[in-house]
Parts: C-alpha cells; structure tokens; sequence
C-alpha cells in the first residue's frame, strides 16, 4: 500500500467519481494505490464541503523581508569573499533582525549567489591579455595539421604544506571565469617545489622537476631546451611553434 501523500486534483476527482459510482473505499484504495485513510478524509471533505480542496496551511512566517533579502544580495555581491556569518551580523547591525548561516545561504541561493571556491589564477598585465586575445583570435580558423606543430609548455610552484584555509566566494552559475570571481597569486610560500612539463597533439613530456634555485636562461637552455623542445623541434621541422607559459 503507498504511502499517505498529498494527491494532485485530478486523482482527488478519480476518486469522489469513483465513490459515487458506488464503489466501496477499500475497492477504490486498490484499484489506484492509494492508502484508505487518505481516500476516508478526502470523502469526509467532501460530504462536508462539497469540494475536495485543501485548507491552506499557516507556515512558518518569513524572518526576513523581500527589502532585507535585497539587502543580503547586494552586500553579498558587493563583498564576494564575505562568509554567510559577516553577512548575517552585517544585516542584524543594519536592520536588528538577526538570521542564521543556514538562512543566508537560503536567501542568496534564492538570488541566484552560491559559496564558491574561486579558481587560482596567475596575475596578468593588460599587455599580457591583450596579447593572448589576439593570439587566440589569429589562430581560432587553424586546422587540427596546423596544431600539431605547437608545442604548449607551463611551469608550477606548488606548496610543500596543505593549506587548510577554505575560502569560497559568493557569485552566480556560470560566473566562475569572470576576473572578478577569480584569485589571483602573486606570490609563492617559500617551502615548494617547481616543476615543467609541455603538451602537443600527439602526446607529452615527462614532469621536469628543479632542484631549489631560480630557473634562468643557462639553466633553462640545459634542463628544457635542449632535452625536450629540441627533440620535439627535430621532428616537426621548420613548421614547429614552441609556446612558452607566457
């Protein structure tokens, strides 16, 4: 037998039709599956008031108005890295309504702003971008042969000890890559390592760990050129384009 459910018009109609057709409710709790008591309460109402339509149920009252939902949104949007907590005092300093953390993410999911980790990214200078917007604009026709002369290579620090900081942001669905919803890095924790690798159409370099120390033009030339882009170089030909991190 399914369990009590509240039941859309529809089946209530089936059944105060059914019932008055002269079958019995055991009769109609079979045939749709429905658990008898249900049908005994929708029939009751029924005979009563001669509808079968609810009574609306008194919720829970709102803590928060649709002006201090606004108020919520805004602050959020306007400190992106504020945590649900700051917000929430922020609105009772304001408006002395005070809410907790699991309202203000009910209130910002509503406005479409959920808590995020932003994405890392390295800092670029306006030359830099735009650069690598007219590069990817002059290339974006270049067929699959012409890619697979390229050679896209990176180099990353990477810290040594976890970070255990959880830092989220609050931004929209499909938001993630925007500037402003991302993290930038300006610098490295002193304890890290530093690797290179390089990627093609056709396959890979092996990951090139350094030894501590920078990695300069003397260097750079021993440990990456000579032993990885040269050899890719060598079977490309004169065609062959090596695209350094930056």
């Amino acid at each position: 037998m399914a369990q009590r459910r509240q039941l859309e018009m529809f089946a209530k109609g089936k059944i105060v039709g059914m019932l008055e057709s002269g079958r019995s409710q055991t009769e109609v709790s079979r045939i749709l599956n429905v658990n008898q008591s249900v049908i005994s309460r929708l029939w009751q109402r029924f005979q009563r008031k001669g509808d079968v339509t609810r009574r609306p149920v008194s919720g829970r009252p709102r803590v928060t108005t649709s002006r201090q939902d606004r108020y919520l949104a805004i602050s959020a949007r306007r400190q992106r890295g504020s945590t649900a907590r700051a917000l929430g005092s922020a609105l009772t300093v304001a408006t002395g309504i005070r809410i907790s953390r699991q309202t203000v993410y009910r209130r910002l999911n509503h406005a479409s702003l959920y808590a995020r980790r932003p994405p890392v990214s390295i800092p670029l200078t306006s030359a830099q971008k735009r650069a690598r917007l007219n590069w990817s604009l002059k290339h974006q026709h270049w067929s699959v042969g012409e890619w697979a002369n390229v050679m896209f290579s990176d180099e990353s620090r990477f810290n040594l000890r976890t970070d255990s900081r959880r830092v989220t942001i609050w931004r929209e669905r499909g938001t993630r890559f925007e500037p402003r919803n991302m993290s930038e890095r300006h610098h490295f924790p002193s304890r890290r390592v530093m690797v290179w690798a390089s990627i093609m159409m056709d396959g890979r370099t092996d990951l090139h760990f350094f030894d501590t120390g920078s990695v300069a033009g003397q260097r750079y030339r021993d440990e990456i050129l000579q032993p990885y882009v040269r050899l890719f170089r060598g079977a490309c030909g004169p065609d062959f384009i090596f695209m350094d991190d930056n």
